[in-house]
């Protein structure tokens, strides 16, 4: 069977449901695989920051910022260990050691001391006596007392967030958990807590975000295709909704792509309304075989392939004009953007 952007549209409207299983089996899900992405650590280098730092504090008997500053400076990831530790976000490490301290560390400047450690966890620290030495004091006393003192009661209906296994009795938690290891079972349970690969999920989620709109950026680049990438919440004269490309320009739109990776499908139905808004405003003045200008709808991820009436709208919106990632070789040659290839 042909795919729904090689038939007419009096095609796709006789034979809707066999195109909506025709786009459904060319989507896959990409939960399962994850960019790297810059800042990600590998485990011996983690592992290495994790020895620096217990020999530092001789088997954390002495977690004290005079023994833990000098392994953090030596070994800089050893400040990310510390913060694993806690099962702190660095805004959320920033904003106790704020209070704890005095010193004032903004959530900006807490994300930037992370990201500068992972993407170089291995080069020494400068110990400049800057603003930012003074934040990573701050931090690391802030970690030495509460890691010391460990989760202390609350009401039967709350949890400490110092209140898992390795913290919730102070040192003698941490020590236990470093001379003993985990029972399977606890550390199934902190990942039930905390989903695995969160941390990283959430740090790579732009770069993800961007799979499907980096494949047509790569697509119409290669086709020296004259093209406006809009950016989030820009407004385009003639769009209350801007899309995300636009071509050839906003001032002369013949085609306008909008593109999504989800994995969720109430995401996927807010993408289908946006196109479908775009196919409505393609039409008006205009006679109903002739919209103003093309739109086609590049998708990707396991939130698509859920709801069939959503994928039967997206295909009407676009007039068949949807592309998966294992299609988007045809994306030029199938839509009108051969009109203003150059190569």
């Amino acid at each position: 069977m042909t795919y729904p952007f090689e038939a007419s549209f009096d095609e796709l409207q006789a034979n809707l449901d066999a195109y909506v299983d025709q786009v459904f089996a060319c989507l896959s899900s990409e939960f399962l695989v994850m960019p790297k992405g810059p800042g990600f650590v590998e485990f011996p280098i983690f592992d290495a920051g994790y020895e620096a730092l217990k020999r530092a504090t001789a088997n954390f008997e002495q977690v004290t910022p005079e023994k833990v500053l000098p392994a953090v400076y030596d070994q800089p990831i050893s400040l990310i260990v510390l913060r694993c530790m806690l099962g702190f976000t660095p805004p959320e490490w920033a904003y106790f050691a704020s209070r704890e301290t005095g010193i004032e560390i903004t959530q900006g400047a807490a994300r930037s001391i992370d990201r500068k450690i992972r993407v170089s966890p291995n080069d020494p620290l400068p110990q400049t006596g800057g603003v930012t030495q003074q934040r990573i004091r701050a931090l690391v006393e802030a970690a030495c007392r509460i890691l010391r003192t460990g989760a202390p009661q609350v009401a039967d209906d709350r949890l400490h967030r110092l209140n898992k296994p390795d913290t919730t009795a102070g040192l003698d938690s941490l020590r236990n958990f470093a001379d003993l290891g985990a029972p399977y079972s606890v550390l199934l349970y902190e990942r039930f807590l905390g989903r695995p690969f969160a941390g990283h999920r959430d740090s790579i989620s732009e770069l993800i975000g961007n799979i499907v709109e980096n494949a047509i950026e790569d697509t119409l680049s290669r086709n020296a295709i004259s093209f406006r990438k809009t950016k989030r919440a820009e407004r385009l004269p003639g769009f209350d909704q801007a899309p995300d490309f636009v071509i050839p320009n906003e001032i002369n739109p013949q085609v306008v792509i909008e593109a999504k990776l989800t994995e969720d499908d109430g995401t996927a139905r807010d993408k289908v309304t946006r196109v479908q808004h775009l196919g409505a405003l393609s039409l008006l003045g205009q006679p109903s075989d002739q919209p103003r200008f093309e739109v086609v709808a590049c998708i990707a991820g396991r939130g698509f392939g859920v709801r069939r009436e959503d994928m039967k709208k997206l295909l009407l919106a676009t007039r068949g004009k949807v592309f998966t990632l294992q299609d988007m070789a045809q994306l030029v040659d199938r839509t009108r953007l051969r009109e203003y290839r150059s190569t």
